[in-house]
């Protein structure tokens, strides 16, 4: 993944500016709890799920990716063993393990950013 500082300036495009507020809503999500990539979306005015997901791909090597999780809690493809590390050195709230594969307990670790501000905790 290219860092967050191998990306383009944004130069006020739409574009650059929407990368560039995915990244601060996930580098808002506070440890311990996380956002689906519709909730980054919805959170921005969206329903761009996917762009946030390649968004992620692309720039999200300088923020807490792993925070971002997959609609049925599941962490991002091919990331889940390193994914894992994060959310137990966090203390996020997971669901299956051992032989089932894990996901993350939405209900307990979910982030609403509208309503829990870091700052209020």
């Amino acid at each position: 993944m290219p860092s967050t500082s191998d990306r383009e300036p944004g130069d006020g495009d739409a574009a650059g500016s929407f990368v560039e507020r995915v990244l601060d809503v996930v580098d808002s999500i506070p440890p311990g709890h996380v956002m689906t990539y519709g909730d980054v979306a919805a959170t921005l005015g969206s329903r761009a799920a996917r762009m946030v997901g390649q968004i992620m791909a692309y720039y999200g090597s300088d923020v807490p990716w792993w925070r971002v999780v997959r609609a049925g809690g599941h962490p991002p493809a091919n990331h889940e063993h390193i994914a894992l590390q994060h959310y137990r050195a966090e203390g996020t709230p997971l669901l299956g393990g051992g032989t089932v594969a894990y996901r993350v307990d939405l209900r307990a670790a979910r982030f609403d950013a509208a309503r829990d501000h870091p700052s209020d905790r």
